[in-house]
């Protein structure tokens, strides 16, 4: 089931393996000014979750973060065709059979300018994402920027991030930070983020951060600044 966690905000959660580990993922959905709907890194489409969805109001953006979210954009065209979906960076070479409508830039779309702001997180030569932050709730929406296992974490996968230097921190996956070369484009944009002065994130992967999101930032991505 759905939940609400700031007002105009829901997450579903949904068991994922990756690479055969129990890995988890969540997407979120926003409710716009306009009334219709954003999606961020959908999940699959089930009959129970259309219902919920329905009750929300009608998919209008659908959204790949970056170009590892990608698995249910077809499903999800495929059940509202009306909807625009969008095209993080590397995507569109990646989901030929899909239809996009745009590309994610830094500069929010017109449809949802209003209610979100958003930037492009580079210096990576293997992936960039695009990150979102709703204003009314200063909550930052990430996918695998930052990842948070802890104590609720299957026992396989928990012993592996202890192995990682990952266990009960918000932090980004070593494999992913090694990549990061170019370390000023991706200074800018954590500046842009601590700019928000975020209090939620909500992560793909892992815990949510319901508070102090601003000071989490800062300690997950001190290694850019140190």
């Amino acid at each position: 089931m759905m939940q609400e966690v700031a007002e105009n905000i829901w997450i579903e959660e949904r068991p994922l393996k990756f690479h055969g580990l129990p890995f988890g993922t969540r997407m979120t959905v926003v409710k716009l000014t306009d009334g219709s709907l954003f999606v961020h890194s959908p999940v699959a489409l089930t009959t129970k979750l259309k219902t919920e969805i329905h009750k929300l109001g009608d998919v209008a953006h659908i959204i790949s973060p970056n170009k590892l979210h990608h698995l249910y954009m077809g499903e999800w065209q495929t059940a509202y065709p009306a909807a625009k979906i969008y095209a993080s960076p590397g995507l569109r070479k990646k989901r030929r059979d899909l239809k996009f409508s745009d590309d994610l830039t830094d500069t929010p779309d017109p449809a949802w300018a209003d209610d979100l702001d958003q930037l492009i997180f580079g210096g990576s030569f293997v992936m960039k994402e695009v990150v979102f932050f709703h204003r009314a709730s200063r909550t930052l929406l990430i996918a695998d920027l930052m990842e948070y296992f802890c104590s609720d974490t299957p026992f396989l996968l928990r012993q592996l991030t202890r192995l990682a230097g990952m266990y009960g921190r918000p932090i980004m996956p070593p494999d992913w930070r090694m990549t990061f070369w170019r370390r000023k484009t991706a200074r800018t944009a954590l500046a842009r983020m601590l700019s928000w002065h975020p209090e939620q994130i909500i992560l793909a992967h892992g815990k949510m951060i319901e508070s102090e999101g601003e000071e989490t930032l800062r300690r997950s991505f001190s290694w850019l600044t140190s």
